[in-house]
């Protein structure tokens, strides 16, 4: 089983009208601009539970989707490609200082799934804003790629091979918005901004997709009988990008101090249990290799280690039972072949191998898409 956290999808955003704001030149400029409050329109509705529209009517809006998950993400997929356009045209004339103005008037306003201080707001979740279109694609585009990751655990263990896909797919929008969109917000970095905002919280989040699509890979892999020293290295290949992904929020304590420590305890819940399915089935497969004193000294210490780490979370408790459970099977078996048949001396800390990490899933390019149309506005 995978520890789940959907956290990251729980955004939400205060109501923008661009038709209010943007003037425009000809009539065709004021319907794309309607067009596109229409379509941010739903998605605030339905990120921040405001819609009044019943299941059915929603169902049948979608063309027939059942999925909650599935109908947002054709939402964003209505309305990104015509945020594309606005902003490569709003780029043409960014000097101006009336389309300045009118960005500000905007209001972009999103609050944070990950910031531990969205969390005791009485009056709702705090809202971040910051004066530029690209913080509106960012932050569109973090909830895609959160909404895929969330999609991709909705349909499992039902579709492995599509489950893995998603995962793969958020991993390269995550990359893009590393890369491609938070950093252009360099010069807004003295304002406040949401953890999502930071360029480097997307590498983890794609570290994260990467490491959940190679665990759906390994469930794969083992119904297909693959053996157990491939298993080992790619379970610990999981840990190693988790390892990764740890690293980067330690090494910048300033920008992640009000992360919220659920976030932080998943990652590194996930990083011990895929550490301990890896050590377990080294130790399988040194006890093929007759090294049985290795494989018990190997299984010791990986039980003793994982005790220090099991999570607070219930849920995520009892997936860590069944697997130290299952661990402490397997040594008790491996001891007492040991003690009656090898007669093998149990080494220990330095003594013990050390487990290899492989990596088999790489994230798919994320390509934006904009719908082509002319805008023209007074300037």
């Amino acid at each position: 089983m995978m520890l789940h956290y959907l956290q990251p999808a729980k955004l939400q955003s205060k109501k923008i009208v661009f038709e209010d704001v943007f003037s425009a030149r000809d009539s065709a400029t004021v319907e794309q601009l309607k067009e596109l409050s229409s379509r941010r329109r739903v998605i605030e509705e339905s990120i921040n539970q405001s819609s009044s529209i019943t299941e059915a009517i929603a169902r049948e809006m979608s063309g027939g989707l059942t999925s909650h998950c599935l109908r947002d993400l054709q939402k964003l997929e209505q309305y990104l490609p015509l945020l594309e356009n606005l902003i490569f045209h709003v780029d043409l004339v960014c000097s101006n200082h009336h389309v300045i103005r009118w960005i500000s008037e905007l209001k972009i306003r999103w609050s944070s799934a990950l910031s531990s201080s969205s969390f005791f707001n009485l009056r709702g979740p705090k809202l971040f804003q910051i004066d530029n279109l690209r913080y509106e694609l960012g932050m569109t585009l973090y909830l895609y790629a959160a909404l895929l990751r969330e999609r991709a655990v909705e349909i499992l263990p039902a579709d492995l091979v599509q489950s893995a896909a998603l995962f793969r797919e958020a991993a390269g929008v995550f990359q893009y918005l590393a890369n491609e969109v938070f950093p252009s917000l360099q010069s807004t970095w003295s304002v406040e901004r949401p953890p999502e905002a930071i360029p480097s919280m997307s590498t983890v989040m794609s570290l994260i997709c990467l490491a959940e699509a190679q665990a759906v890979a390994i469930r794969k892999a083992e119904e297909k009988g693959t053996t157990v020293g491939l298993l080992a290295k790619l379970h610990y290949g999981i840990t190693e990008s988790l390892g990764e992904a740890t690293a980067i929020l330690y090494s910048n304590t300033r920008e992640y101090k009000d992360i919220s420590w659920r976030f932080v305890e998943f990652i590194s819940s996930c990083k011990a249990l895929h550490e301990l399915r890896s050590l377990k089935y080294l130790a399988e497969s040194l006890k093929i290799v007759d090294q049985v004193g290795v494989a018990v000294g190997v299984l010791r210490d990986a039980i003793i280690n994982v005790k220090k780490k099991v999570p607070g979370e219930e849920s995520w408790r009892s997936i860590f039972s069944k697997e130290i459970d299952d661990a402490a099977d397997i040594l008790r078996k491996f001891e007492n072949e040991n003690e009656f048949v090898w007669h093998e001396k149990i080494p220990g800390g330095d003594e013990l191998p050390l487990p290899q990490g492989s990596k088999i899933v790489n994230a798919m390019p994320y390509n934006p898409k904009r719908w082509e149309r002319e805008l023209s506005f007074k300037i």
